[in-house]
């Protein structure tokens, strides 16, 4: 079994490249291949799949198994291995279970990918609230009340704004506990963001399925696209800033999102058969 290793902005993804004839349920596959201390270690597998009216199709699977809908940067990372494993141009289209997105691969190593429209209705992030948009949606998290903005994005997001250093706050605490939050019938992505400017806003991010991580691209989306919403700052154009590195954002008309940074190619790596045996074992 090959895989392609690459990340983008610390957000580190795995592409199978070739499966070598083992045949594994992808959950379990994944699983094991992201494990970061007894298998190669990642925070998610791309998984290249048919598609018509594409130049491939994407399946996404989290660290825990479970699929994900949508990945900004897996989705950037993935346009990238297209072009440069498979031949596929400089602007290409990819196709998630859901919907077809198109990326382009820009000078240097930058990868622009559309994220599709931003949506502030309590259905489509989804998130069980009464109100008629999901700007302020109070929760109660470890006994303290929250205001978040959710977004939904193909994929669904919990932002909550704050004026304090985030580095003083429980933001992993909170992460945790809203991942799993009974408002979110799906769990949700969160993130704990933190206006720096008027183009650039800090965040910490809590993914669904990974946990903690150093940044997500639909993360930052869902950031840049909900402090436009809501005002909070005065440029569609924004730079979100995660302890990985920083990620452009432009928020167009009707709340449609590109997403633009770096994607860096870091090892070709095959799997020992040894340990496939073992995973196999184990019950991937």
């Amino acid at each position: 079994m090959r895989l392609v290793r690459y990340h983008a902005a610390g957000n580190d993804y795995l592409v199978l490249h070739d499966r070598g004839g083992v045949d594994r349920p992808l959950p379990g596959l994944a699983e094991a291949l992201c494990h970061r201390h007894t298998g190669v270690g990642s925070d998610g597998l791309l998984v290249p799949v048919l598609a018509e009216g594409a130049d491939s199709g994407l399946r996404i699977y989290n660290p825990d198994g479970s699929e994900a809908e949508k990945s900004g940067n897996g989705l950037r990372i993935f346009a990238r291995y297209l072009h440069e494993y498979r031949g596929a141009p400089a602007r290409l289209r990819i196709a998630l279970r859901h919907e077809t997105v198109a990326a382009e691969i820009l000078a240097g190593s930058r990868v622009r990918v559309e994220m599709g429209r931003a949506r502030f209705e309590p259905a489509a992030v989804p998130v069980l609230h009464e109100g008629p948009d999901t700007l302020a949606v109070p929760l109660v998290v470890a006994g303290q009340a929250l205001e978040a903005t959710c977004v939904g994005l193909g994929n669904p997001h919990c932002v909550v704004f704050v004026e304090a250093e985030l580095s003083s706050l429980p933001w992993r605490t909170w992460g945790q506990a809203l991942e799993s939050h009974p408002a979110f019938p799906h769990r949700t992505n969160v993130q704990v963001a933190r206006v720096v400017g008027t183009d650039r806003v800090e965040v910490r991010i809590w993914e669904r399925g990974v946990g903690e991580t150093a940044s997500s691209g639909s993360s930052a989306s869902a950031v840049a696209a909900a402090a436009v919403c809501t005002g909070r700052v005065g440029s569609r154009r924004i730079e979100v800033v995660s302890p990985g590195g920083r990620l452009g954002v432009e928020v167009g008309e009707g709340y449609r999102v590109q997403l633009e940074g770096e994607v860096v190619g870091v090892a070709e790596v095959e799997v020992l058969r040894g340990w496939l045996a073992s995973a196999a074992a184990e019950g991937c």
